[in-house]
This record gives structure tokens, C-alpha cells and sequence, in this order.
């Protein structure tokens, strides 16, 4: 079964780091993802820019939107993700609970399903 942990961290939370305290959080995640790699567990993992970035994309009533970040409303933000292929959910929650990210960040773990199905989790 496919599942994605979502990374969602505090907005602010990468600046407020020192370089080396920035270098040494991504060091253990991609140490993690390695790890994830070796046991044939990684379909995929990415860290995403800050929403400092960002860019929304709508359309409303047949009109185009297109709106710059950051977003003053916004207290979280996606930081990264790691999609998972394992067998059960409570292996992706036991990853998960390992993930590093976990000290800093709240770890979402989520099933990939088609939109108009329920997780059958």
C-alpha cells in the first residue's frame, strides 16, 4: 500500500535556524531516507521550499488567479514528504514515529487513494 508522510512544520520555524542547526536537520532526514531506501520502503522523498516561494493557482468562475506567497494566514506549511509502499498502515505509523522530523515537525501520514475513495486504513 501507498502512503505519504507529509512533513507540516511551522512557518518561520527554517529561519529561525542557524545554518549549521539547518544543514544538520536535512543531514538526518536524508540519512532517514537512505535508511528507508535501503530496506525498499522509498518510493519517493523531497524537501519543498518554504512558502516564501510559493505560488497559488485558481480558477473560479472561469477566472484565472494566480496569487505569490507567503501567506500571512498560513501557521503551517508542507516542508517535505516521504511516500512509502508497505504493507500495512501501522508500518507507515511506526515509520513515521522514527521520521526526525518528528522532534521539530508534526508527521502526517496519509494512504494514496484515488479522490472519490475513502482509505480503506
Amino acid at each position: 500500500m501507498s502512503y505519504i508522510l507529509l512533513i507540516n512544520e511551522p512557518v518561520g520555524q527554517r529561519e529561525a535556524r542557524t545554518p549549521e542547526e539547518g544543514r544538520e536537520a536535512y543531514a538526518r532526514m536524508t540519512a532517514f531516507a537512505g535508511q528507508l531506501q535501503a530496506q525498499g520502503l522509498l518510493q519517493a522523498a523531497q524537501s519543498l521550499q518554504s512558502v516564501n516561494g510559493a505560488t497559488r493557482v485558481a480558477r473560479r468562475d472561469g477566472r484565472m488567479t494566480t496569487v505569490d506567497g507567503p501567506f500571512a494566514e498560513a501557521k503551517e506549511m508542507v516542508g517535505g514528504f516521504f511516500w512509502l509502499n508497505v504493507k500495512t498502515r501501522e508500518e507507515a505509523l511506526a515509520i513515521a514515529r522514527e521520521c526526525p522530523a518528528a522532534e521539530w515537525c508534526t508527521v502526517e501520514v496519509r494512504s494514496l487513494v484515488p479522490c472519490y475513495e475513502e482509505s480503506k486504513a
